[in-house]
Order: structure tokens, then sequence, then C-alpha cells
């Protein structure tokens, strides 16, 4: 019997869609990824699915007139997908309040930090530049507020001395890579 059905939207290299396939791996996976969607033609991120044998379909948004013309042709590919669940997984587009209401608590996200903390672009940076002692990670059912909603699942990373953004960009990224399955798994046993 197949999992939940699980359609993952990104925009990049596909990292933490890369943790996603391995939590579907094999027998008795709580979900199977039906599709991934890339608003940027030549993601790395649609090679990943690619190679695992995932439907895989780029919606540009540069060739849409506006916001909704595109969100309207990624609802329809979700819905085509009979996707039951979305997670943005690095998708760098900011989606309006109805595609955000098509979706609500069927549409998931990650993000570099312990929310509400550091909303937004360039979280790393500006952790350090706070002189925080931790950060971390979040997964998070969408709102129309940009990085808000309910918390799955979060995960603390200790900011080191002589940290820059990139070597705490890493570590937070490897704690992405452990919370975001978690949370697909919670959602998928109906936690």
């Amino acid at each position: 019997m197949a999992g939940l059905k699980t359609a993952v939207l990104l925009s990049g290299r596909g990292t933490n869609l890369g943790a996603l396939i391995d939590e579907c791996a094999g027998d008795g996976a709580p979900a199977e990824i039906v599709g991934v969607v890339s608003n940027v033609p030549g993601a790395a991120g649609l090679q990943r699915a690619e190679a695992a044998g995932i439907k895989t379909r780029v919606i540009d948004h540069k060739g849409y007139p506006d916001r909704g013309s595109f969100e309207d042709d990624i609802h329809q590919c979700l819905q085509g997908l009979e996707a039951e669940l979305v997670c943005l997984a690095g998708f760098m587009r900011i989606l309006t309040a109805g595609f955000v209401a098509r979706w609500h608590d069927r549409l998931i996200n990650v993000h570099p930090s312990l929310l509400p903390a550091y909303r937004g672009l360039d979280t790393h940076a500006r952790v350090l530049a706070d002189g925080a002692r931790f950060t971390g990670c979040t997964v998070h059912f969408v709102r129309a507020e940009m990085d808000a909603g309910p918390i799955i699942v979060r995960a603390a990373v200790p900011v080191h001395p002589g940290d820059d953004a990139e070597r705490l960009a890493q570590r937070v990224l490897a704690a992405e890579h452990r919370i975001y399955p978690l949370a697909l798994r919670l959602i998928a046993a109906g936690r």
C-alpha cells in the first residue's frame, strides 16, 4: 500500500528532496513522492528526482504575466499528481494567500532558523551578527504570512566560535535533512 501522496516544490539543488526520497524508499514507507515541480529550468533537484524515477515538471514563473496564473498552473499540476501533501524544499517563490488557502494544512516548509526567530532570508548572517549561541531549523505548516504557521518539528544547532555563514549553514542543513523526513513521517502517521 502506498503512503501519503506527496509532491515537492523546489528551485535549487534538492538536498532536502534527497532526504525525503530516502525517507520514502522501500516497503512500508510513510509517504510516496508522486512528483517534483520546479520553477527553475535545469534546477539540480530535477535531476535528483529523475534519477530516483520520480515525475518532474518545470513551471517557470518567468513565463507568466502574474503570480495568480503561475500558481493556478502549479495547483493544476499538483491536482493532476493527486498530491495529498506538498513539501516546499528550497522553493524560492513567495506563495499568495489564495494558493496557501487551497492547500491549508497540506503545505509544509522547512526554514533554516528556530522560528519565529529569523524569518526571511540571510538567516545565518543575521544569527552571527546578533551573536546568538544557538540557531536551528523548523518544519512548519505554511500560512500566508512568510515563515509562519504551526510548528511540526524543530532542531537546535549550536553556533561555534569562528563560524561563518557558510559553516553554520552546512550544520543547519544537516539538521534539516534529519527533521524534514521526520515531519513527513509524523504527518503521514496522522500525528
